[in-house]
């Protein structure tokens, strides 16, 4: 009977590892991916959107008929579709802020859509973020996450730049000169941050928009509920496993203890955005707001924090002394070296598949899907119908 129930425990925990070994196939390729970006006198960006869209698969979740592309914030001043083929543009907030694009037909599988629209975009810069008297413009591209992109370009007015991160070649297109970016082969979800520093005079920056307060990140608080709730499920699972493998041997082991003291930036390095707890990389830009990460022992924790020294369970606990800074600490029971290990085994795997998919939460992609489901859109839908019927 024990035998039979560790089994049982065994398979649950490892049904969804497994079954994340399955990837589906590709259902959309993005050929080009372009966007030019002019700042106007106001300081809000005019950027024009310019995509070439390939259906691979029209079978499996079917055609495609509409999709979402990742904006800055919802601070948006106005949008336009610039292409016949877009039948209508509107902001879609969906745990994040996106341009919801709806085709005017079914596209199936081999069809290339080619499209364009323009943005108007409000709340991008920071004034005296890094140097006092300079304004940066930190902008990542929309990503996403189930969609490889074969070359992704954007243009930026050179006029009045002061410097650019990272370097780009400058070139004359239109009636003007911008730096120019690209990036070939990018993977799923992968990012393409680029920072812009101009002279507070450059243009009519208004220091009032300076704190994006208007935007949630990609990740929002709900789905970053879900994954700690299925972190402290997977954990919890895996001590009871443990519990019953080791048994009594388990007792003779020793508990190892790692300590680790975190940074953060209080305000992403990348875009300004203001960091909120449990945030270890920001929602909008995607860059870290770790400062500095360092394993300490006990004996390097300040004598002032106390309540620290005494902790040697699970967590992430604050300096009392010290803002923006935690201490991590991880528990680790070290068996006996005659009993098995495929206990660690399981723990060490959760935890890179749950940095999967807390990195797997966010960006654009394809919707209309009708059979499975895929971008869990249905889900979504529904939960923002019950909250309205609450209301």
């Amino acid at each position: 009977m024990r035998k039979a129930l560790i089994f049982a425990i065994l398979l649950l925990v490892m049904i969804p590892f497994f079954g994340a070994t399955v990837k589906a196939a590709d259902l959309d390729q993005i050929e080009d991916y372009e966007i030019t970006i002019d700042v106007n006198k106001d300081g809000t960006l005019n950027m024009l959107y310019h995509i070439e869209w390939r259906v691979l698969d029209s079978t499996s979740e079917g055609p495609l008929e509409w999709v979402k592309i990742g904006i800055p914030n919802k601070r948006y001043v106005s949008m336009k579709k610039l292409t016949s083929n877009i039948k209508k543009i509107a902001y879609y907030s969906d745990g994040g802020s996106y341009v919801r694009i709806d085709f005017d037909k079914k596209y199936k599988k081999g069809d290339v859509v080619s499209f364009e629209f323009q943005l108007v975009q409000d709340y991008t810069y920071q004034m005296n973020q890094f140097v006092d008297g300079e304004t940066v413009y930190g902008f990542t591209p929309g990503w996403f996450n189930e969609i490889k992109i074969d070359k992704l370009v954007i243009r930026w007015n050179a006029d009045k730049v002061k410097s650019i991160d990272p370097n780009a070649e400058k070139l004359s297109y239109g009636n003007g000169t911008y730096y120019v970016w690209t990036k070939e082969s990018l993977k799923h979800g992968e990012k393409f941050p680029v920072q812009v520093i101009y002279p507070n005079s450059a243009f009519n920056f208004d220091p009032e928009k300076t704190n994006i307060d208007g935007h949630k990140g990609s990740v929002s608080g709900a789905i970053a509920g879900a994954i700690a709730f299925v972190l402290v499920m997977v954990v919890s699972t895996l001590i009871v496993i443990s519990a019953l493998i080791y048994d009594r041997n388990a007792r003779l082991g020793t508990t190892k203890i790692t300590r680790t003291k975190i940074v953060y930036h209080e305000t992403c390095p990348g875009c300004g955005e203001p960091r909120k707890d449990g945030e270890n990389n920001c929602p909008y830009c995607g860059q870290s707001f770790i400062k500095s990460e360092e394993i300490i022992k006990e004996e390097e924790i300040p004598k002032e924090e106390k309540a620290l020294r005494k902790i040697k369970t699970d967590g992430t606990y604050p300096y009392a002394s010290m803002p923006h800074t935690y201490m991590h600490v991880h528990v680790t029971h070290v068996p006996p070296t005659t009993t098995t290990r495929s206990s660690s085994g399981c723990a060490h795997s959760s935890c890179a598949c749950a940095c999967a998919c807390a990195c797997a939460c966010a960006g654009g992609g394809r919707a209309g899907c009708s059979t499975k489901d895929f971008y869990n859109t249905n889900l979504k839908l529904r939960q923002l119908e019950m909250k309205k019927r609450a209301k």
